[in-house]
């Protein structure tokens, strides 16, 4: 779809907040133009991205998402996939880049208790982080699933002054895509 047909797209809803996501957005030059033009429109524009790739992008806020070591495909079905996914699932100097060039967020999806030990070690990575920018979101397509992994995942959270994020869209919509 060309870069006109979206902003005419958008602009039939009476928002004022754009997100560009969808896959890895990073990975098109079109986004360039296609911000460029959202702006033109006074829209907030807010990227989400993996981290692994760097466009010198407009917008309010880069809403970061790196991918854990468990949100790759399983190396015993997918052996090169899961390769090119642990190589790349981390680049340091992009994430750098980002975070000293944006107002950004920091979103990590969890799924077991056991990631929390790696999402600290990514944050103390980066000690110029600050906590009210950090956020856990719990892993799950059903309301039980997500219910289970709040229980202990919000109270985490609390404790270190990181944001709780509830998957709204599935409380509300169930796993229904494009919500």
């Amino acid at each position: 779809m060309a870069v006109d047909e979206i902003v005419a797209q958008v602009e039939e809803w009476d928002c004022r907040h754009v997100v560009l996501t969808g896959g890895e957005p990073m990975l098109f030059a079109e986004l360039l133009p296609l911000a460029d033009r959202l702006r033109e429109r006074s829209l907030h524009i807010t990227v989400e991205t993996a981290g692994t790739l760097y466009l010198p992008v407009t917008c309010d806020l880069m809403s970061i998402s790196p991918k854990l070591a468990s949100s790759g495909p399983e190396p015993a079905q997918h052996p090169r996939w899961s390769r090119r996914h642990e190589r790349q699932r981390y680049q340091s100097d992009v994430l750098q880049s980002l975070m000293h060039r944006y107002a950004y967020q920091i979103k990590f999806v969890v799924d077991r208790a056991a990631e929390l030990d790696e999402v600290e070690g990514f944050i103390s990575a980066f000690p110029t982080v600050r906590k009210d920018c950090v956020m856990l979101m719990p892993q799950g397509v059903t309301q039980s699933e997500l219910a289970h992994r709040t229980t202990w995942l919000e109270p985490y959270c609390h404790e270190r002054g990181w944001t709780f994020c509830p998957r709204k869209q599935i409380e509300w919509f169930g796993p229904v895509r494009r919500t």
